[in-house]
This record gives C-alpha cells, structure tokens and sequence, in this order.
C-alpha cells in the first residue's frame, strides 16, 4: 500500500462495489485502499496490509507472565502484629 495512494482512494457506492466486487478486491491490492458508501462508509484493504498494521495483541496473561521479574526475591513479613487467622490457610493445630 503506497501512502501516496492513501488520500486518493475510490469511492464506491455500495451498488457499484456489489456488481463489481472482483474489481474493488484487485485495486484495492493494486492501488490501496478502496472506499464503499458515502453515508456509512467501509474501507476495503488486503488481509496482509491489515495484519502488517495491527498486529495481534497478546492476552494479559500471557503479558503478565512473559513480563514477570525473574531472580528477585521478595520480601515476605512473617512478624503478624495481629492473631487474625489468614483464610485458607493451614493452622498449627491441624
């Protein structure tokens, strides 16, 4: 897709881009993106400009994990000011 190409796509009427789909696909590969409707408007672009643009976003787990910090340790405060019981938690009586 050329930039140059960006600002003078065609536009289509959704009529037109029904009876001659094959054409707007071909210069939409050819000549960038082809525009359909004037009120409601659609862009068409090739799969591979699109992909290229907007890559996958990774799910946030997976961004937790993948981004985690590895070799710290983390300070653990085992001196409890309070006799709360911690839910879930196995007892020293049991």
């Amino acid at each position: 897709m050329n930039k140059k190409n960006d600002s003078s796509c065609r536009v289509w009427t959704i009529a037109q881009a029904k009876a001659r789909l094959s054409e707007v696909l071909r210069l939409a590969e050819e000549e960038g993106p082809q525009l359909i409707g004037k009120r409601r408007q659609f862009i068409v672009v090739p799969a591979s400009d699109w992909y290229a643009k907007n890559s996958p976003r990774q799910p946030v787990g997976q961004w937790l994990i993948n981004n985690m910090p590895r070799g710290t340790n983390l300070a653990s405060h085992s001196d409890r000011k309070t006799k709360r019981q911690v839910p879930f938690a196995v007892s020293e009586t049991e």
